[in-house]
């Protein structure tokens, strides 16, 4: 009997330089001998040295790129990265309450590693409210931990523990802080 492989849908911006993003993503998934799908939702311009531009996709685009994978491929898992906007958040997880069953893995991008802002103040409430209840496992690190609270960085094992149980009751199955 053939074995059957894993469709994984990212969900998250691309970045030119490939080292993260929907690339990586891609990447990743090929090496766990996955099928990798891609739903786009910001364009940025980087490299390794930092993000110099973002331009948003419409929220509508975002869902029917969404809606058109699971029209038609099996989808076994999903993976967020950056949302970006309020209204992207509202689409993502408008869309994905349609289609409840795959796990959702859910990574908060919200700062690039040169300090970028990637997440609008605005959409962290709407991250919060509408997909934090939607994922099967919250991976935020210190700092989108934080944020997501509105709180200050965790500075010891104690506050870390504090701050997962807090992400926990907002609706995610499981967190992993790092």
């Amino acid at each position: 009997m053939a074995e059957t492989i894993a469709n994984i849908l990212s969900i998250a911006g691309s970045d030119p330089s490939g080292g993260a993003g929907i690339q990586a993503d891609l990447k990743t998934f090929a090496a766990r001998a996955t099928y990798g799908m891609a739903v786009l939702t910001a364009l940025t311009a980087q490299n390794t040295q930092g993000v110099s531009g973002v331009h948003l996709v419409p929220p509508a685009f975002v869902a029917a790129q969404i809606a058109d994978v699971f029209g038609d491929i099996r989808v076994d898992a999903v993976k967020i990265g950056m949302i970006a906007s309020a209204e992207i958040a509202e689409a993502v997880a408008g869309a994905l309450s349609r289609h409840r069953g795959p796990p959702v893995v859910l990574d908060p991008v919200m700062v690039a590693k040169g300090g970028a802002s990637l997440l609008a103040r605005e959409a962290v409430e709407a991250l919060t409210r509408r997909l934090l209840p939607l994922a099967t496992v919250l991976t935020p690190n210190l700092p989108e931990a934080a944020a997501l609270l509105g709180e200050a960085e965790a500075a010891d094992r104690a506050a870390m523990e504090g701050q997962a149980k807090r992400l926990l009751a907002l609706g995610p199955k499981a967190v992993l802080l790092k």
